[in-house]
């Protein structure tokens, strides 16, 4: 199975990038399944129903979300007639939408996705460990599920690599999403999952995290803030994850990060060419 994830869409460029590139990707490499991240797809901040039509029309089967989620108030209602669109796991009970579901794949595959939420200088919510826990309970890999994939919104390395241990060997991918920079330590863990600790942002990367770089500038030099910050809407870079998943055990055989466009060195994945 072919699985490809894609970082924290960021603004008009990001979701340019993705909506003009993804397709040809879905073709030229044959995917079984995409995942993409889409707090920030609506100027920075929030995802709207016809942003989310978008992305899925592009060759998303799942869209996941994290902390901004809810910025564009209309999410709080268009996620109850959305099941490809889910938002942290861990929220309370009785929050709107579903953190967990579980999809059919281009080629037949049982996919279980989970979007879950760090707690370390997050927002405080339920356990995550527990949360993931008990979904993994409820649809266990190999049984009913043949792949399961974890999108951990989090902002510390630590507790992401956490969650990655805590999993190993029960999902075929964990990654993490939210601070918007890809780290160079994807690889297979012991006993098979793929992880990577964050997989980047599809934005433009001439910024801070994807915001035009002159009012976070402003904000750490004069600790007062003179606007309100603004996506960059540069040529974005495409930052996502690639995996191959056997088809036996819903383990991953090989695991390779891309990046297509803009300022950041190109790579795509070898064992895809």
């Amino acid at each position: 199975m072919r699985l490809l994830f894609l970082g924290d869409v960021v603004g008009r460029a990001g979701r340019a990038a993705v909506v003009g590139q993804l397709p040809g990707l879905v073709s030229r490499w044959a995917l079984d399944f995409v995942v993409v991240n889409g707090e920030n797809a609506a100027g920075g901040f929030g995802i709207t129903e016809d942003i989310t039509q978008d992305l899925l029309d592009a060759g998303a089967d799942v869209v996941t979300t994290g902390n901004h989620v809810w910025d564009q108030r209309e999410a709080l209602v268009f996620i109850e007639r959305q099941p490809r669109l889910l938002r942290p796991l861990n929220y309370p009970v009785g929050t709107p939408g579903r953190g967990a579901n579980l999809f059919v794949a281009r080629n037949g595959a049982r996919v279980l996705v989970i979007n879950a939420m760090g707690r370390v200088f997050m927002e405080p919510l339920d356990d995550p460990f527990a949360a993931i826990e008990a979904a993994l309970s409820a649809c266990p890999l190999g049984d009913q599920a043949d792949a399961v994939v974890i999108d951990f919104h989090a902002e510390t390395t630590s507790e992401k690599q956490a969650i990655g241990f805590f999993v190993d060997g029960r999902a075929s991918l964990v990654v993490g999403t939210h601070t918007h920079v890809p780290t160079a330590d994807h690889r297979i863990l012991p006993d098979g999952t793929a992880f990577m600790t964050d997989v980047g942002m599809c934005g433009d990367y001439e910024s801070v995290i994807g915001m035009d770089r002159d009012e976070p500038l402003n904000r750490f030099l004069r600790r007062i803030p003179a606007g309100r910050f603004q996506p960059a809407n540069g040529e974005a870079t495409l930052s996502g994850v690639a995996v191959e998943i056997d088809d036996t055990t819903g383990l991953a055989r090989a695991v390779h990060p891309v990046r297509i466009g803009g300022r950041l060195s190109q790579i795509e994945p070898p064992f895809w060419a």
